[in-house]
């Protein structure tokens, strides 16, 4: 099998990555930003735009929503090199609601929504998990009670990024509390400045803040609900395949590995190079081999998705095996550095400006986020495997 890519397309990432060079409004060797913090919202925002003069954002959309209509393999290619760099151009509009608008949505939906979401005029926050709710989703409260032309919501959705600046949230609630679990959701699309709607801040322990967005009588209007009423838990489920499958994780831990050598290169310890130690030289490239793996199954779920199929179990796949990785990864980090490592990114003292610290603390978060690796593995062993249900 040959896994080199042809001509044009390393031409189109030469491209991608000199385009950065010149236009990012930061420096990305020395500055990671978070997306879901308001001062950084700002500067991806101003990026984002950009790219979407381009057509980069949506290039694999089909050219009726806003979309050059370009192979899946060429949009994966410039999410590689954006999560590489750091940048997270691929918000949930572009990933998440945008494919799940063309599968389910209405005329209405599809021409309001699609071609804001390829211009990057809407910010979305995501509505799924609550404070007594999490990777037992399908347990959430929060409810959505018909009154005429609207839905009436109350309940509340937390660890999203609406502190940020959201003008959007993608939401799943309860429409028909007496059906079984997994029935009787809706998936529905709300505007957060609706009246109703109040919106806080929950420290993390990596120095960023997520939300806690409480809903008290908002009024949704029936047009905003995509799918059909009380199947939401299905349209919800298909888009979770979209979030699990990116190319995002081996990405972004080539970048940490390429720096994690470079330190270890450039550092001693006991009189020697700490790259001269033979269990972190073995370390570092058993850690190397996980990366390409990993690589490789997106690149397979971006082959799924150029045969316009919907990755599922390889979703699940790629999801577990990534997140895990990038524990490890971190992990391996923090033990490299030593006790440097757990300084604080203020710090002077701190390698690589404390970002092996900051995401060491949140890569657990990442092995929950978009489902639990048990929940993953669930998946791969009843969808994949064919496995009866315990």
């Amino acid at each position: 099998m040959d896994f080199k890519l042809a001509i044009e397309d390393e031409e189109f990432r030469a491209e991608v990555g000199e385009f950065v060079e010149s236009q990012l409004p930061w420096n990305w060797r020395e500055r990671a930003v978070d997306a879901e913090e308001p001062e950084d919202a700002v500067l991806v925002q101003e990026f984002k735009k950009k790219l979407a003069e381009r057509g980069w954002l949506t290039m694999a959309w089909p050219e009726e929503y806003g979309g050059q209509a370009a192979p899946h393999l060429r949009q994966m290619i410039f999410n590689e090199e954006m999560a590489y760099r750091g940048v997270p151009a691929g918000d949930p509009g572009v990933r998440m609601v945008g494919p799940i608008l063309m599968l389910y949505g209405t005329d209405e939906q599809k021409e309001y929504f699609l071609p804001r979401i390829a211009q990057a005029e809407i910010d979305w926050a995501q509505g799924y998990s609550e404070p007594d709710s999490g990777s037992d989703l399908a347990s959430l409260q929060t409810r959505a009670v018909e009154d005429g032309d609207d839905y009436v919501i109350n309940g509340s959705k937390i660890w999203n990024s609406a502190h940020a600046g959201c003008n959007w949230m993608f939401m799943l609630a309860r429409t028909d509390p007496d059906a079984p679990k997994h029935r009787g959701i809706s998936f529905l699309l709300t505007e957060m400045d609706a009246a109703g709607i109040t919106v806080e801040k929950i420290p993390m322990m990596w120095d960023a803040y997520r939300s806690l967005v409480t809903f008290e009588d908002v009024r949704v209007p029936k047009k905003n609900l995509v799918g059909e009423e009380n199947r939401g838990w299905y349209v919800g489920a298909a888009l979770l395949d979209f979030e699990r499958s990116g190319v995002d994780r081996p990405a972004r831990a080539k970048r940490v590995l390429e720096d994690l050598v470079e330190f270890a290169k450039n550092n001693r310890r006991n009189g020697r190079p700490i790259s001269e130690d033979p269990v972190i030289r073995d370390r570092l490239a058993d850690m190397a081999v996980r990366i390409e793996a990993c690589r490789m199954m997106c690149y397979n779920v971006a082959w799924m998705q150029s045969e316009e199929l919907i990755p599922n179990k390889e979703a699940s796949i790629t999801k577990a095996f990534g997140s895990e990785l990038m524990q490890a990864l971190y992990g391996l980090g923090m033990q490299i550095m030593g006790l440097y490592g757990q300084l604080d990114p203020e710090s002077k003292w701190a390698p690589l400006q404390g970002r092996i610290e900051n995401a060491y603390m949140r890569s657990g978060g990442g092995t929950v986020a978009a489902g639990t690796s048990e929940i993953q593995r669930n998946v791969i062993a009843t969808r994949g495997l064919g496995l009866p249900r315990g």
